[in-house]
């Protein structure tokens, strides 16, 4: 694991920084150990992937009214995040005036919030657990040419059982090898393009001996390693998460090296043989040795019944998760339904626009005072 540390001007905006590239990864144990440094900061993350789909909706982003509206919604999906970022609340017209001579982009926006997250908590670096958002990394880098990205590996076999019970994936081994394929791939992109902005660990090695790995990452983004990550058990934030979601459950404690291959009493010989036949390549470069001779037979078809099941077990999932958990589903359910409320909002301003016709973008006037509201 070669470790090159990051310098950081005194005076400068919080260094970026992403994890890559998927989900159930042990990302929340890194993020919130991390976070025992004041100067590093991680909010719980936007996961603005799920917002991408809508998108192309808002038009020519250099139309200002466009722009507003997509900065507005973005604040909007902050504040329906599940978890609220203490201390701060954003607002709409000041983004939007403070980066509407920047390169536009959804991401630009996003950085922003994150941005001045990092700088009224003091910190120097901040990283964005959107662990997708890999798939956006060349944006990413014309955005922030000095990110730095994390790439956090498990391994797939671990690593998709727990995306199978996760209601944020699919229910199905074949469904979420595929997802984990692409995730992976795109990381390969990132490591061939930025090498030297990128530090790839692997979570089973995290789990043996937190402390070596915590300071191979602290030396990698500039910031010391202090003895208190490794002592989850002293994270406020992660107690709480804790008791918000059976995801996040195991956070407030220190990682159990007995589940790294819980999988095996999970997932049955058929449905790991697929994962190995699958993630084969990356599992002998990432160390991981397999129990089968990764020959399985994928027909096409598969994929088809794959997704019905899935569909099927995730009506069931919500259905349980509204019984068994309502603090979770509630939550979770106030996320979904803004981001469908945005995108039927969205959808009937582009069918309004193309009735128009094409116009050239409008400029709003700067504000040269403090906006206000009035009655």
């Amino acid at each position: 694991m070669s470790v090159k540390p990051v310098s950081l001007p005194e005076g400068s905006r919080p260094h970026p920084v992403l994890m890559i590239p998927l989900r159930r990864c042990g990302s929340h144990a890194l993020r919130l150990r991390l976070n025992f440094n004041p100067h590093f900061y991680s909010p719980y993350p936007l996961h603005v992937v799920d917002f991408m789909p809508i998108l192309p909706l808002y038009g020519n982003l250099e139309d200002d009214r466009a722009y507003l509206r997509l900065v507005s919604d973005i604040v909007g999906l902050q504040a329906a995040s599940m978890v609220k970022w203490p201390g701060i609340v954003f607002d709409p017209v000041e983004i939007f005036e403070a980066i509407r001579h920047r390169p536009r982009s959804v991401h630009r926006v996003v950085w922003e919030l994150l941005l001045r997250a990092g700088e009224q908590r003091g910190a120097r670096v901040v990283m964005d657990k959107s662990l997708d958002s890999v798939h956006y990394a060349d944006e990413l880098m014309r955005q922030f040419p000095d990110m730095l990205f994390l790439n956090v590996v498990r391994d797939p076999r671990a690593q998709i059982a727990s995306m199978n019970k996760a209601i944020i994936h699919e229910f199905d081994t074949l469904l979420n090898t595929h997802t984990w394929l692409e995730a992976h791939r795109a990381a390969d992109a990132v490591l061939a393009e930025y090498p030297d902005r990128t530090l790839t660990i692997r979570y089973e090695d995290f789990v043996a001996d937190e402390q070596s790995v915590l300071k191979a990452v602290c030396a990698f983004l500039g910031i010391a390693f202090l003895p208190g990550m490794v002592d989850i058990s002293h994270s406020d934030e992660a107690q709480q998460i804790a008791r918000r979601s059976a995801l996040w459950s195991s956070n407030c404690f220190a990682p159990i090296a007995a589940n790294v291959d819980k999988y095996k009493k999970v997932l049955p010989l058929d449905e790991i043989s697929v994962i190995e036949t699958l993630t084969s390549e990356y599992m002998q470069r990432y160390g991981y040795e397999r129990m089968t001779g990764a020959a399985a037979r994928i027909d096409a078809s598969a994929f088809d019944a794959a997704r019905q099941t899935s569909d099927e077990a995730r009506t069931h999932a919500w259905q349980t998760l509204e019984r068994t958990n309502f603090r979770d589903f509630a939550l979770r359910r106030h996320r979904a339904e803004y981001l469908a409320s945005v995108r039927a909002r969205m959808e009937q301003c582009a069918h309004t626009r193309a009735q128009r016709g094409d116009e050239a973008p409008v400029k709003l006037d700067e504000l040269a005072e403090a906006f206000e509201v009035t009655d």
